[in-house]
C-alpha cells in the first residue's frame, strides 16, 4: 500500500469510553487523544460503547459478540486488520475507513467510526484521523463543557 495515503493523517489512541449526561440525555462518547493531548471525543450507540469498553477493561462476554465474531470470521478467511482512517465529518458525523488485507490486496470499507475503533482494538490495528478532522475537537471538546461524566465500568 502506497504510504502516501497516510500523509494528511495522524495516529491516535483511545482514551476512554464514557457516558456524558447533558441536559439529563446520557449518551456514550469514545474519547480520542493524540500525542500531544488534543482530544475528540466522538458520540457513538450504547452497544458500540459496550464492545470498546470490553477491550480496554479486557473483558471477555461469555459470547462472542458482533465485533468479535467479525474478528473470527476474519481470522479462518485469513484477513487482517490493517488500520482505521477517520477521515471526514459532515453535519456533526464523522466518517471512517476499515482496511483490510487479503492475500496482497488491501480492501477498504466504509464503516462507522465506533464499529472500525472496535474491531481495531481486538486486534491491535493502529487508529488514525485526518489531522483537519481532529482540528474540529475544540468545537465537540467544548460541548461537554458542565457534562456529567460517568465511566460505564465504575
Amino acid at each position: 500500500m502506497d504510504i502516501d495515503i497516510y500523509e494528511d493523517f495522524e495516529e491516535i489512541r483511545v482514551k476512554d469510553v464514557y457516558i456524558v449526561d447533558v441536559f439529563n440525555d446520557p449518551t456514550p462518547v469514545v474519547l480520542l487523544e493524540n500525542l500531544k493531548g488534543e482530544m475528540l471525543p466522538i458520540y457513538i450507540g450504547h452497544l458500540e460503547a459496550l464492545s470498546i469498553g470490553n477491550v480496554l477493561k479486557n473483558i471477555s462476554p461469555p459470547r462472542p459478540m458482533a465485533h468479535d465474531l467479525m474478528v473470527n470470521i476474519f481470522d479462518r478467511l485469513g484477513i487482517k486488520i490493517e488500520g482505521v482512517m477517520i477521515d471526514d465529518k459532515v453535519d456533526r458525523v464523522y466518517y471512517a475507513r476499515l482496511l483490510v488485507r487479503k492475500d496482497n490486496n488491501i480492501m477498504q470499507f466504509d464503516a462507522r467510526p465506533s464499529d472500525c475503533i472496535a474491531l481495531a482494538l481486538r486486534v491491535g490495528a493502529p487508529i488514525r484521523i485526518k489531522k483537519k478532522v481532529l482540528e474540529c475537537s475544540e468545537i465537540e471538546m467544548s460541548r461537554l463543557e458542565g457534562a456529567r461524566v460517568m465511566n460505564i465500568f465504575g
